[in-house]
């Protein structure tokens, strides 16, 4: 299925004020703020994009024509030449995880500098000019609240309250204006499936002309999530036994981060044996297909009956939460970084966790100011198999196909969007 244009619909976003339709916060329109003006554009170029819109669950993606979003101080307009196919934004779309609506989903993203704006700092232009190619981090830290003072990015206040909660940036108000009447739309991180983006600088980092601008695109979500999980929340260290439940595109980034980082043994474990035959491309060492036996009692068999060192749940499934915790050896340490549906809820035998201090471990991502030039230098010296890891590329009006290709499971690694030539 191929995303339909459809400006005519572009009033069908005024909803009453927070109706819940399938899960997804509906928000009535105020009266459109300063930002919205019409007449900006990039100099010399256009003063309206594309951009891909979420309505309703059950509701395809329309693409729908935007005024040029204006960038503020400390952020920058991007235009979009790549945008990741997420299981974060599946949940949006099928109303699992409430989000602001109508909104532009897409949050992996790569591209090339075009605007700065107004009283941005000095330091913030001199490292990213105009016509830098970057990669963003889909976790936008403000740099200001406690959390990002202390390091925590990923748990960045300002983030979790403006943007997954209201679907802004941090002055609350979205960047995104339609062009026909100035409506608002919300951002899922930058609404990054569109022509154009605003991001924070804080989410950037310079991307080198080496890495190519579709493949690197998974490097501000899947790589960045995997990171965060095995660096900052199982604090892995070379030896250790790792073990991914789920092995799409962030599962088979884990696999890829494992190996950069010197495991000894790294177990895949899935249903599906294309994606367990690609797991071995990415750095498995032993495959579960756990569609066909045990997965707990393969991974113990493998490690000696003990368990792995590391484990990480990358589907978040009830029952694929419950493999993960029982997969670690005592004093192991269980990673949870699949999101679920809202309130499902995972099982845990409390008296080994006491007993034999097994550590159950959420991670979101990883930081973007610290991390994520790290991960790009590592993707620059080879470590990661950018080319393998993505499995589709789609053109902009394929984008509702790639989301239900990936529904369907029939998306090996990761499906990527290529937006802007």
């Amino acid at each position: 299925m191929s995303i339909s244009s459809a400006s005519r619909r572009a009033g069908a976003g005024a909803l009453p004020l927070l109706r819940r339709i399938g899960g997804a916060l509906h928000r009535s329109f105020s009266s459109e703020p300063e930002s919205a003006a019409a007449g900006y554009h990039v100099a010399g170029g256009p003063s309206f994009m594309r951009g891909a819109v979420f309505w309703e669950p059950g509701r395809p993606l329309t693409i729908e024509e935007f005024r040029m979003p204006r960038p503020k101080a400390g952020e920058l307009l991007i235009k979009t030449k790549a945008c990741g196919v997420c299981h974060s934004d599946l949940h949006v779309l099928k109303g699992e995880l409430p989000f602001a609506s109508p909104c532009v989903v897409g949050h992996e993203i790569t591209g090339e500098v075009v605007d700065h704006g107004t009283h941005t700092p000095a330091e913030i232009i001199n490292r990213f000019p105009v016509g830098s190619h970057v990669v963003g981090a889909f976790i936008m830290p403000c740099g200001n609240c406690f959390y990002c003072v202390k390091g925590q990015e990923d748990l960045c206040e300002s983030f979790f309250a403006y943007n997954r909660a209201k679907g802004t940036l941090y002055d609350g108000e979205t960047r995104l204006f339609l062009r026909s009447n100035g409506k608002p739309v919300y951002m899922y991180s930058m609404g990054g499936l569109a022509e154009y983006c605003v991001v924070p600088a804080n989410a950037l980092a310079v991307l080198p002309n080496s890495l190519p601008y579709t493949e690197s695109a998974i490097l501000g979500c899947a790589v960045f999530t995997a990171y965060g999980a095995l660096r900052h929340a199982a604090e892995m260290r070379a030896g250790d036994s790792v073990a991914v439940i789920g092995v799409g595109g962030v599962g088979s980034s884990c696999l890829q981060i494992a190996k950069a980082f010197g495991a000894s043994e790294i177990i895949a474990v899935d249903v599906l044996d294309e994606k367990l035959q690609s797991a071995r491309t990415l750095g498995a060492t032993h495959t579960v297909n756990a569609a066909k036996e045990d997965a707990v009692e393969k991974i113990k068999e493998i490690t000696d009956g003990r368990g792995v060192d590391v484990a990480v749940e990358a589907l978040g499934k009830a029952l694929t939460f419950s493999q993960c915790a029982k997969s670690v050896r005592d004093g192991g340490k269980a990673v949870m970084i699949g999101l679920a549906a809202t309130n499902v809820m995972g099982e845990v035998d409390i008296t080994r966790l006491v007993r034999r201090q097994v550590k159950i471990i959420g991670s979101y991502g990883a930081r973007a100011r610290q991390d994520l030039p790290q991960i790009v230098k590592l993707a620059e010296r080879g470590a990661f198999n950018l080319q393998n890891t993505i499995s589709r590329k789609c053109k902009f009006e394929e984008a509702n196909s790639a989301y239900e290709d990936l529904d369907h499971g029939k998306i090996v690694g990761r499906a990527v969007v290529e937006i802007m030539q």
